[in-house]
């Protein structure tokens, strides 16, 4: 899906690892959240609290998934689904454009 139709954006950004990663919020009208957002390049760790699944649009980073010892490349773009209530780690080393989506199980 290349756009949203019939949303909602919150304007105030979600600011994370002193503005190193910020990103958007968009609100469906069945209740599902997405954000849409840019990393710089650094190394960062995130928490869930939600199932995320987490599309690369454009970008260069590595990501350290929980339970994994190997970490995977992502060149370009691609995708990859973070478990709730966990945590992973990536290493950007290009300006990453993306796109989250939370899933409530």
């Amino acid at each position: 899906m290349s756009q949203f139709e019939n949303v909602t954006i919150v304007k105030k950004a979600n600011t994370y690892f002193e503005g190193k990663v910020t990103s958007r919020t968009v609100l469906f009208a069945d209740g599902t959240k997405k954000t849409l957002g840019i990393m710089l390049p650094g190394e960062y760790e995130f928490g869930t609290d939600d199932k995320e699944i987490m599309e690369i649009l454009a970008g260069e980073l590595q990501i350290l998934l929980p339970g994994d010892e190997q970490w995977i490349t992502i060149s370009g773009e691609g995708e990859f689904t973070v478990p709730a209530q966990s945590k992973f780690k990536l290493k950007v080393t290009g300006v990453t454009d993306y796109c989250c989506s939370y899933i409530q199980e």
